[in-house]
Parts: structure tokens; C-alpha cells; sequence
């Protein structure tokens, strides 16, 4: 998973550097493993800063300061398809045809398909192991099919097209041209989230694309839409947008576990509020706790893990008429263990990152409430500190169902072996965890809690629960090879 923005000023002598970078703040979530900003000035002149790390650590103010130009495309990263190093930073550049600046969320299902077509038919060098370069090197071809000195937006539409017939996937795409302008466009399933707003200035109006609205409510933008399945916009230079829908909606079902976990609760992603989304699944999750534990259980409190399940575990102990406590206290500097690169890294960082305070759980049957469990990394270690902390009873409940398949649209699942709940029941993931018992939210609920503030959307990618892949082209052999690639073995080899 990864965030990305794109910016385009009316008034040409400001640069677009502060509000990047300002954005990438408000995109740190979704990707620590790399970051980056290419901006556009004079005559089409590219300038570029990007590399590993967080975005404190690749930004300073005389970087910002070289980032010159109006317009500009930047990138925050977590690796999924591909490795971990420093040539995988975003946003990815070429120069022929025209100047092209490509940023990208998500992951293709046909990657070597393409790149033996890039490299037999097309012709085009790729450098790296990521998806993005693909999708880039796919749309630049496209346009140099033209053979035009000076490309215009039927142009841009007509290569944006090509792409939607070729890759195959979930993606949400901005990308920039050398003295044009900025693009967005999003997968015919529309799988992963982009949106894009406008903001009166002095000179006219600024416009902005984002993987979240949140980023756009922070920079002062307004009337936040979102990019439609297979829709493609288009703002040049001067501030004029076009935008078009190149293919038909093919299934429009988003990614179910942006609403579980990876977006910020203040953001609305395809007109569904993410707060309310996760205030609907502690609801929900309410009634499968009083379904496995009784009526007449004996939960004491219920304590969330920081940050992402404070909004769902608050409903679930409003509507069970249980006290809410905070039972862990989270070092903030700490990045987000699910996003992390490396078991290892994941295991050693969660007793770094969370603090259980004893006052409330010592000689207390507690119910811990979760976004998620994924490979039961943090799961196992919470569990372990609420009983260090003196928890006579620990019952862990998660807002989503249990995660027993990969995901291949760009979230870092690879490999079900690592998966806490692959081939597991209830009861043996609990033993697996240490806890007493483990409560999962069932996939109806899920849906109906993200539903119901959307009916228009009747398809959701919930393929980590239920191994649905809707674009197709997933099998058995695909699914090994994802796990060869991406799996934490491949990663430290790479």
C-alpha cells in the first residue's frame, strides 16, 4: 500500500514542494519505507528528491528549496511486489517521450507478461522489479505511438486507455508531463482509492490529486470526488481539466480493508466516511462478542490496540454497556508494525511501540479490540503484555474476519504460511495468540458496516478473507510466484 498526490498551482511562480511534502505527511500511514517529490519548472525542467525512510527523514528545507516549479507528483511507499531497496523510491521518471513523471498505488497481476512485452515488442529498458515502472513504461509507449512533436489530451486519454486494456490489477495513478500538466486515473475496478479537489487562489485555481481526502481538507482544497472505475482526469498547465471515463465499470468494488485499517479515520473514500465506517464495525462487532461469549460474560473492560481500533472498540463498549478503557499507551515515533518490512523487524518493535499500564488490567477480564490480525505478530506480543500486566482473562476480538488468503492488489500479505489464521480455527489461532479466545467479525458484517453509508456499492475486493480475485488472471502458479517474490525470505535476499 502506498499514497500518493499530485499538485498543480495556477500561479507559476509558487512552488509546489511545501504542500507535496506537507501532503506526504498526511500519507505517512500508508507507506514508511520510502518517499519522494519531482517537481516541474521552467521549459519542462524536472527536479527530483526521493529516497528510503520516512518523510521527515528524506525532506529538509533546502531540499524542499530545489524542488522548483508550479506543478509536481510525490510518492510515500511501502514495498509490495518487488524489493525494499533504494532504486524502488517513487516517483519513477522517463524521459522519452515528452518528460513523464509516474507515481503509483497498488499492484498488477500480469507483471511478466508486461515486462516481456516492454522488453520483446516495446523495447524499453525496466531497471527495477516494481509494478510502477511497468505502468509507466506501458503508458509512455503508448504515447510514443503518436510520433507527435507535441501530444494533447486525446492523446493522453487514447494511452491511459491502452493501459486499462493491458494491466491487469488494482491501481490509482498520478503521473506528470514535462510542461502539460498532472493525470490521475484509477483501475476499471477501482480497487485502490484517488481522488482529486480544487482550491480558489489569487491567480486561479489550484487543483490537487490524493490517494485520501484527508490530504486535500488539510492543504485547504474543497469539493473532494473520486476518481470513478476506468475514469481518467486530465489537468494542463493552464488549469483546464478534462476528464473522461475510458471503460465501462467493470465490477466497481473497492478495497474493503482500506476501511479496516489503512485509511485515516477523517478521510471519505469513494463517499463513505471511514470514522463512521469503523464506528458501524464496533457495532457489529458487538453482536459476534455477545454470539461467542453470552449475555452473561465476563468481560471486565475493553481496551483497543492504538490507534486504528479506538474508533470501533468505544462503539462495541457503548453498545455492550462496558467500561472503555486505555489500556496500552503507544510510542507515537514508532511506525506502523503491519507496514514494516521484515518479521523480525515487526516482532522486535511492537514491545518498543505499545505500553501496557498494569492499573487496568491487573485482576481484570479484559477484551482486547483490533483493526485486524494479520500474521499475529502484534496480537501475540499485546496478549502476552495484558497478562504480564496482570489480566486474569485476555479475549481478543478483531473488527474484520479472520485474514486467511493473500492479497494481490498491493498489500503486503504474501504469503499465507505467515497468515496467524491460515488453516486455523477459532481455537487454535487463540492458543496460537495466547489468549483465552480470539472473536472474529464475520464478512457480512464487515460489508453491511461499509455498506450501509453506500448502497450504490454492491462489490467489495474482500479477497484477504474470502480469496476472491475479481480481476482474474489469479491461479495457483501466480500465487506462488507472488509468494517467491514477496515473501520476507525473498526480501532479505534481495
Amino acid at each position: 500500500m502506498c499514497g500518493i498526490t499530485a499538485l498543480l498551482l495556477a500561479d507559476h511562480n509558487l512552488m509546489a514542494s511545501p504542500e507535496l511534502h506537507e501532503g506526504l505527511g498526511m500519507l505517512q500511514h500508508r507507506g514508511q519505507d520510502a518517499a519522494g517529490i519531482v517537481t516541474c519548472g521552467n521549459k519542462g525542467r524536472l527536479y527530483q528528491i526521493k529516497g528510503n525512510g520516512m518523510v521527515r527523514d528524506v525532506f529538509d528545507q533546502p531540499k524542499l528549496e530545489q524542488l522548483v516549479g508550479s506543478m509536481g507528483v510525490g510518492h510515500v511507499r511501502y514495498p509490495t511486489a518487488g524489493s525494499s531497496s533504494t532504486s524502488e523510491a517513487q516517483p519513477f521518471y522517463v524521459n522519452s517521450p515528452y518528460g513523464i513523471v509516474f507515481a503509483h498505488n497498488g499492484n498488477l497481476v500480469n507483471a511478466d507478461e508486461l515486462r516481456t512485452f516492454l522488453d520483446q515488442d516495446a523495447h524499453r529498458h525496466i531497471n527495477t522489479e516494481s509494478d510502477s515502472e511497468l505502468l509507466l513504461n506501458v503508458f509512455a509507449n503508448n504515447l510514443q505511438q503518436t510520433g507527435k512533436f507535441r501530444i494533447n489530451e486525446e492523446d493522453i486519454f487514447t494511452a491511459i486507455k491502452g493501459i486499462f486494456d493491458d494491466c491487469h490489477g488494482g491501481y490509482a495513478c498520478v503521473a506528470m508531463i514535462a510542461g502539460f500538466g498532472i493525470i490521475g486515473f484509477r483501475d476499471p475496478h477501482g480497487i485502490r482509492p484517488i481522488g482529486f479537489a480544487k482550491r480558489q487562489s489569487p491567480k486561479g485555481i489550484d487543483y490537487m490529486f490524493a490517494s485520501e481526502s484527508v490530504v486535500c481538507d488539510g492543504c485547504s482544497f474543497s469539493d473532494f470526488e473520486d476518481l470513478k472505475p476506468g475514469e481518467a482526469v486530465i489537468v494542463n498547465k493552464s488549469g483546464v481539466v478534462t476528464r473522461r471515463q475510458l471503460v465501462p465499470e467493470a465490477n466497481f468494488s473497492p478495497c474493503i480493508f482500506e476501511y479496516v485499517y489503512f485509511s485515516r479515520p477523517d478521510s471519505i473514500i469513494d463517499g463513505i466516511s471511514v470514522y463512521k465506517c469503523r464506528l458501524a464495525m464496533g457495532e457489529a462487532l458487538a453482536d459476534e462478542v455477545l454470539k461467542k461469549l453470552g449475555p452473561n460474560h465476563d468481560v471486565d473492560v475493553i481496551i483497543p490496540v492504538p490507534d486504528t481500533s479506538r474508533v470501533a472498540a468505544l462503539q462495541t463498549a457503548y453498545k455492550l454497556d462496558i467500561t472503555y478503557r486505555e489500556g496500552f499507551i503507544k510510542n507515537r515515533y514508532i511506525g506502523r508494525t503491519f507496514i514494516m518490512p521484515g518479521q523480525a523487524m515487526r516482532k522486535k518493535t511492537v514491545r518498543r511501540k505499545f505500553n501496557a499500564m498494569s492499573l487496568e488490567f491487573a485482576g481484570k477480564n479484559v477484551l482486547i479490540v483490533d483493526d485486524s490480525i494479520v500474521r499475529g505478530t502484534t496480537s501475540k506480543e499485546i496478549v502476552q503484555m495484558a497478562r504480564d500486566a496482570g489480566a486474569k482473562k485476555v479475549y481478543l476480538a478483531s473488527c474484520a474476519p479472520a485474514i486467511r488468503f493473500p492479497n494481490v492488489y498491493g498489500i503486503d500479505m504474501p504469503s499465507p504460511k505467515e497468515l496467524v489464521a491460515f488453516e486455523k480455527d477459532d481455537e487454535e489461532i487463540a492458543q496460537a495468540l495466547g489468549a483465552d479466545k480470539v472473536i472474529f467479525q464475520n464478512l457480512d458484517g464487515l460489508v453491511a458496516s461499509c455498506q450501509k453509508f453506500n448502497p450504490s456499492i454492491t462489490s467489495w475486493d474482500a479477497s484477504v478473507f474470502d480469496g476472491k480475485y475479481i480481476t482474474g488472471k489469479v491461479d495457483e502458479a501466480y500465487l506462488q510466484h507472488l509468494e517467491d517474490l514477496r515473501a520476507d525470505a525473498a526480501k532479505k535476499s534481495s
